[in-house]
């Protein structure tokens, strides 16, 4: 065995010690915009700083993290790190906005600079949307479509802002009552990584048009949408300290807002077990108000009187569109027997169809994996599934050998103890199972802690109400699958989450309700 020197051992120290001091000094001598050239050879300027005041500002410490593209692993640019110091900056300028006229102006002034802020995106759509396809890995087509939702979400918003109504409550003459709607405070936000942009939207929209202020937390591996929609928030017209980005780690960064005593609510999307976490530290630090939107498996139903091609192009939109990196992803299908040979026959043909690779290729449906720990963590799922005696029916392998790329992936022959078929995979991996009863479907259905959407695949009407009455999700989709629409409420039942995206229901996270009873004296008693 190699032996070191205690003389040697203290050179190499001082020499790691010398060079982790210039690296940090290099990093953090980044510069806040730096030229970045897209894979269809378009060049545009990309913020590196965190946003604070409508300034993009370096982190306090200096620090800095990679950004890297999951279709080559090669590395995009770094961004600055913010750690506790560089939220506590974050919050004081949130609040002194919230202080300001923001919370207290009419309403109608938040949704003019929201529809401003709207148009911005639309006019820097496309570049938005290379942007999600470089750092994600997700295929252009995806991305123009989150886009384009984006857009018609924050209108939606800017439309609601002057319309949360209060109201007046009778009692009698002895008393005049009436109820306000107000809004919260400081507004910590937490997002993940497979929609960066959209997700932004879902938390932003909402909070400003309500008259709230934000500090918002990228995901680590995706914070460079976020970072450019930054500058076209300033240009929009909204003030300083009323929407601020802090990129960095869950462990510090998301702890420091969730655990902020000046933030007075937190919203997060992602992991059942991080939004267990979350809430605890909400509820120890100062009880701030929750809303979660978490993990799912979710059941995707086909019936004997389904059309079987829309059933099959349904499924595959399910699973695989973003490359199942989806929370309410259809991952567990249920066919009913009449039909089952032929839809089984048609979807492995359509998923060995599926076009997966550079996502910047017009007709590529399904892009790379976000990264190398999510890439091992589907492959891990595959070969346990394989052990626990699940048929593998197509895929189940990595693509290439570079870039995160994943086998469009069928199971069959699968028991509802498998692990494939109860935890969430995140992935393009896919069980199919066959039933005979709508009672035994609906049973199998919710055979989940989960409780985030379903899809039904049936002519009969009649069904159709009855099962999606009886399944216990937030959403069913019928006859369709990752069917968003801006003024649909969005989230759900179980573990899947607390409170709604999207919609008026959203409008509910972001507001507190005062009751006043104002004692009338009556001249002539």
């Amino acid at each position: 065995m190699l032996r070191t020197s205690p003389a040697t051992k203290k050179a190499l120290k001082s020499q790691i010690n010398a060079f982790n001091v210039a690296a940090l000094r290099f990093y953090s001598s980044l510069p806040l915009q730096v030229p970045i050239t897209l894979p269809n050879g378009k060049t545009y300027n990309q913020p590196t700083g965190l946003f604070i005041n409508n300034e993009f500002v370096p982190s306090k410490q200096g620090k800095t993290f990679a950004v890297l593209n999951p279709s080559t692993e090669e590395e995009i640019t770094h961004v600055y790190e913010s750690r506790e110091d560089d939220v506590e900056l974050a919050v004081a300028a949130a609040q002194k906005a919230f202080d300001s006229t923001w919370s207290t102006q009419d309403p109608a002034e938040r949704g003019k600079v929201l529809n401003k802020l709207a148009d911005l995106i639309e006019e820097h759509s496309e570049t938005l949307a290379a942007i999600e396809s470089l750092d994600n890995g997700k295929a252009i087509s995806s991305a123009r479509g989150d886009v384009g939702l984006v857009v018609a979400y924050l209108k939606s918003c800017a439309g609601w802002a002057d319309k949360v109504f209060g109201r007046v409550v009778e009692t009698g003459s002895s008393h005049f009552n009436y109820v306000r709607r107000e809004p919260l405070g400081v507004c910590g936000q937490i997002i993940p990584w497979n929609f960066p942009l959209l997700m932004w939207s879902w938390k932003v929209g909402p909070a400003l048009a309500t008259g709230n202020t934000v500090v918002l937390k990228t995901a680590e591996s995706t914070p460079l949408s976020a970072l450019y929609v930054s500058q076209l928030v300033k240009e929009a017209g909204i003030p300083a300290g009323v929407h601020n980005i802090v990129s960095g780690f869950g462990k510090i960064t998301g702890e420091a807002i969730a655990t902020h005593p000046k933030i007075k609510k937190v919203a997060f999307t992602g992991s059942t077990a991080t939004g267990r976490h979350i809430m605890k530290a909400a509820a120890e630090s100062n009880l701030k108000k929750v809303t979660l939107e978490l993990g799912g498996k979710s059941p995707n139903i086909v019936f004997n009187d389904a059309n079987i091609k829309q059933a099959v192009a349904n499924i595959i939109l399910g699973i695989y569109y973003n490359s199942g990196e989806v929370c309410c992803a259809g991952s567990r299908v249920y066919v009913q027997s009449g039909i089952y040979d032929e839809l089984l026959a048609e979807f492995k043909t359509a998923a060995e169809n599926v076009k997966v690779g550079n996502p910047f290729d017009e007709d590529t449906f399904q892009g790379a994996q976000t990264s190398q720990q999510q890439l091992e963590k589907i492959l891990g799922f595959v070969e346990r599934g394989k052990k626990d005696g699940a048929t593998l029916i197509t895929g189940g392998g990595r693509l290439g050998d570079k870039g995160y790329f994943v086998q469009p992936t069928i199971f069959g022959d699968v028991t509802p103890e498998m692990e494939i078929v109860k935890e969430e995979i995140f992935g393009p991996v896919v069980t199919i199972s066959k039933f005979d009863t709508i009672d035994e479907v609906v049973d199998l259905a919710n055979d989940s802690q989960y409780g985030l959407a379903a899809g039904i695949h049936s002519d009969d009407i009649n069904k159709v109400i009855d099962v999606a009455a009886r399944i216990k999700s937030g959403t069913v989709w019928v006859n369709t699958y990752n069917d968003f629409h801006q003024m649909v409420p969005f989230g759900g039942f179980g573990q899947s989450g607390i409170g709604r995206e999207m919609g008026v229901e959203a409008l509910e996270n972001y507001t507190q309700y005062k009751a006043i009873r104002v004692k009338i004296n009556h001249k002539n008693e």
